[in-house]
């Protein structure tokens, strides 16, 4: 697993690093041009050197001649810092005069008025050498080459001063514009260490959005960020006590009534005058159950919206053939008929199995639990244009100031029969959003009872 990475660290490689590339190519080019014009004037009076030993070459009688004194020679040779060397040699005598072992071009390879620069090495020293070709005699019979070379001991110090001289204030100026650098990096995250021990500082239970007074617009977007998500954890938050709270108050209920009718049991002295006592007991405890299992689907469709969806392929045909197959018998105690339509064809969406047989039972229960006795439900399957469930019975029905409350957690329409505890609809309601399916309530058989339509979206791609 990689290590997270500083921002400051991030930010600092990503100034200083181009600019410590700049300055390295300024120096670069800085020392190169240097140096080309050093060698120039160096090399220029290299060539004066030349020219002037050149004036020293005669013609007598179609000879040539090189007369230098050697107080003359010890003054062209002197320098401080490096050695200097020449030498003299004509096409027809060869070597006239200086030192033999100076390397230079042939005689017939060089022009007349022409300089060649070369370097070379003399004595195990490296030196830079100029050529040049003239010509004493009259009838320009003898040319005589000239070349003179000097060690590179004052050009190697120039170049060093002139590295320093260019190097040392562009170090001086990396240096202050990193601290800058630096400090407008720490200027700069200040916000974002304000807004971390803000947070830091917080209670857990405070949820209260955090105050952006202040904050650079880029920061602004994660204190946002933030505050939205507070939002909904504190609505969230709100849900879950208002659940657990009604959850308590339901479970109360039965609870205290399976105690009650306990007691009168155990006070009885016969069988007979236990059996009331039993019978309401086994209701409560129905309904306890009952309670308990809608919650724990509730709990389950909550937890699915909040993580990750595993659906597949659900047939919808045979999952609503199955349920009312099991809900027959129920129905036959209260001389209900359950019908039945659907298509040959598998209808086929993406679902939870598990769920999508949940939400088909709470509408059968509730259409048995509220519907007339010796009624009629229906349940159908419809495949275009959308995959639609629909469940019908001919009940009293559900009045249009009723219809947006009904799937609220808890709620019961007043003067309802039944002893439901007002999680059936809000289950399915809970289901069909997981399942992005729309819910529409309409009346039923000649605008009696009540139907309820579940249109799914998505259909299965095939």
């Amino acid at each position: 697993m990689r290590k997270p990475q500083s921002l400051r660290a991030q930010l600092l490689s990503r100034l200083t690093l181009p600019l410590l590339i700049v300055v390295v190519l300024d120096a670069s080019v800085s020392y190169y041009v240097a140096l080309h014009y050093a060698d120039q004037a160096y090399d220029s009076w290299l060539l004066d050197s030349a020219k002037s030993l050149a004036q020293e070459v005669k013609a007598q009688k179609d000879k040539v001649t090189f007369e230098l004194p050697p107080i003359a020679v010890e003054v062209f040779r002197w320098d401080a810092m490096d050695k200097t060397f020449f030498k003299v040699e004509s096409l027809s005598a060869g070597i006239i005069a200086g030192d033999k072992g100076l390397p230079s071009p042939s005689i017939t390879a060089i022009g007349r008025d022409e300089a060649i620069y070369s370097d070379g090495e003399i004595q195990g020293q490296k030196v830079r050498i100029v050529s040049v070709l003239t010509t004493p005699t009259a009838d320009d019979t003898d040319d005589v080459l000239i070349s003179v070379a000097e060690t590179l001991h004052k050009r190697r110090s120039m170049m060093n001063e002139i590295l320093l001289a260019v190097v040392l204030p562009q170090l001086l100026l990396v240096l202050i514009t990193g601290f800058h650098i630096w400090t407008g990096i720490n200027r700069g995250l200040s916000p974002l260490n304000d807004l971390a021990k803000l947070i830091a500082q917080r209670s857990a239970r405070d949820l209260n959005p955090i105050a952006d007074t202040g904050v650079p617009l880029e920061v602004r977007a994660l204190t946002h960020t933030i505050n939205a998500l507070l939002h909904r954890l504190g609505s969230n938050l709100k849900t879950q006590q208002r659940f657990i709270e009604n959850a308590a108050h339901q479970l109360r209920t039965p609870l205290a009534g399976l105690k009650v009718q306990a007691e009168r049991a155990l006070l009885a002295d016969k069988l007979e005058t236990m059996k009331p006592a039993l019978a309401h007991m086994k209701n409560s405890a129905d309904r306890v159950a009952h309670l308990s299992t809608q919650l724990l689907v509730l709990a389950k469709s909550e937890s699915l919206s909040q993580s990750a969806r595993e659906f597949s392929a659900i047939d919808l045909v045979s999952l609503a053939r199955d349920c009312c197959m099991d809900w027959v018998p129920k129905a036959l105690e209260r001389n209900i008929e359950v019908g039945f339509d659907a298509p040959k064809a598998p209808v086929l969406v993406i679902g939870d199995e598990t769920l999508l047989r949940e939400l088909l039972s709470n509408l059968l229960d509730n259409a048995i639990c509220y519907g007339n006795p010796e009624g009629h439900i229906s349940v159908k399957i419809e495949a275009t244009p959308e995959p639609n469930l629909i469940v019908e019975d001919d009940g009293p029905g559900i009045q249009v100031n009723e219809a947006d409350k009904i799937f609220e957690r808890f709620y019961r329409i007043p003067g309802s029969r039944g002893e439901g505890c007002g999680l059936g609809l809000a289950i399915v309601k809970e289901i069909a959003d997981l399942h992005a399916a729309r819910i529409i309530i309409g009346p039923g058989y000649a605008g009696c009872g009540t139907r309820i339509d579940v249109v799914f979206e998505s259909r299965f791609a095939t």
